[in-house]
C-alpha cells in the first residue's frame, strides 16, 4: 500500500482488501454510498470522527489508522512507544506474567514482523541446536524455525509445519500488505522443503491446529500453539504484539515438560 496516496485512495484500497463494495461500507458506517464515493474520489475530505468510524468498520490496524490521519492532514492519534517506556511498564509486566505463568510449557512474545521480544525458560528445548546467528537480536522466530541451520532439521513434520507457517504469514500479508513480511515470506519460501510433502494435503481444517513435532534433548515432543493479543490496545506497539503459547499435543510431551518444569527454579516474574 502506498502510504503517500491521498486518504480517499487509501480508504478505497482498504475497502477492496476487505472485499467490500461502497454500498457494503456505507451500510456498515451508517452513511450514504454517495458519501463513501465522494471520500474515495477526494471530492469530500473526511473529518477525524468519520475517518475513525470508517477505519473501525474496515478493521484497519492502528499503525495504518495513523497513516490515514496523516494522509488527511490530521495528527496521528495512536502513540507508538517501546515496551521499556515508563508508560508501557504495566503492559510489559503483564506480558512477562503470561509467559512465565505458562511454564513448564514454551511461550514467547513477538512483534508484527515476528521478531522475538521475550520468552519463557521452557522454550530452551525447542531451540537446542539452533545456530547462534539465528538467535542474535532481534531474532526472527519464523526464520529460526525454518532455516536449515535453525529448528528445521529437528522438526519431524517439517513439510506440514512449513506449510502451516507460510499459510499464516501469507494471510498476515494479505491483511496488512507489509513489505517487510513480504520479503520474509520470499526468504522462507526459498528455504529447502521436504521433497516428499504435498502442501495440497494440508486442508483448511489442518491449518487450525497443526502440531509441531520435534526431536529435542528430552525426546520427540509434539506441540500445538495458540496466539494471544491484547483486546483493546491504544498503543501501536501493544496492538502489534502477540504471544505464542505452546501446549503438549500428547501425553509423552506433557510428561516430558512436567519433568523439565520440575528442574526450573521458581520464577520471579510468575511470582
Amino acid at each position: 500500500m502506498n502510504d503517500s496516496a491521498p486518504v480517499g485512495e487509501l480508504l478505497r484500497q482498504w475497502r477492496q482488501r476487505r472485499r467490500l463494495t461502497q454500498f457494503d461500507l456505507a451500510e456498515m458506517a451508517e452513511i450514504s454510498t454517495r458519501h463513501v464515493s465522494f471520500i474515495e474520489t477526494g471530492r469530500s475530505l473526511p473529518s477525524r470522527a468519520m475517518l475513525l468510524r470508517l477505519a473501525d468498520r474496515l478493521d484497519v490496524p492502528l499503525r495504518e489508522r495513523n497513516a490515514l490521519m496523516t494522509a488527511a492532514g490530521l495528527a496521528p492519534i495512536y502513540a507508538e512507544r517501546a515496551l521499556d517506556h515508563p508508560a508501557m511498564r504495566e503492559a510489559y509486566a503483564a506480558v512477562e506474567l503470561v509467559l512465565y505463568a505458562h511454564e513448564p510449557h514454551p511461550a514467547l512474545a513477538v512483534d508484527r514482523h515476528w521478531n522475538l521480544i521475550q520468552h519463557n525458560r521452557a522454550l530452551a528445548p525447542m531451540l537446542a541446536g539452533v545456530a547462534e546467528h539465528l538467535l542474535a537480536g532481534p531474532a526472527n522466530v519464523l526464520r529460526a524455525a525454518l532455516h536449515p541451520e535453525g529448528m528445521a532439521p529437528s522438526i519431524l513434520n517439517l513439510g506440514e509445519w512449513r506449510a502451516h507457517i507460510l499459510h499464516r504469514l501469507r494471510h498476515q500479508i494479505e491483511t496488512s500488505r507489509d513489505p517487510v513480511l513480504e520479503a520474509l515470506y520470499a526468504e522462507l519460501e526459498a528455504y529447502p522443503a521436504p521433497a516428499d510433502f504435498d502442501p495440497t494435503e494440508l486442508t483448511g481444517a489442518a491449518h487450525v491446529a497443526v502440531p509441531c513435532r520435534m526431536r529435542t534433548p528430552f525426546g520427540d515432543l509434539s506441540f500445538i500453539s495458540t496466539t494471544t493479543v491484547f483486546g483493546t490496545p491504544m498503543d501501536v506497539t501493544l496492538a502489534e504484539l502477540a504471544i505464542e503459547s505452546f501446549f503438549p499435543a500428547d501425553a509423552v510431551t506433557a510428561q516430558a515438560m512436567r519433568e523439565f518444569g520440575a528442574s526450573l527454579a521458581p520464577s520471579a516474574a510468575a511470582g
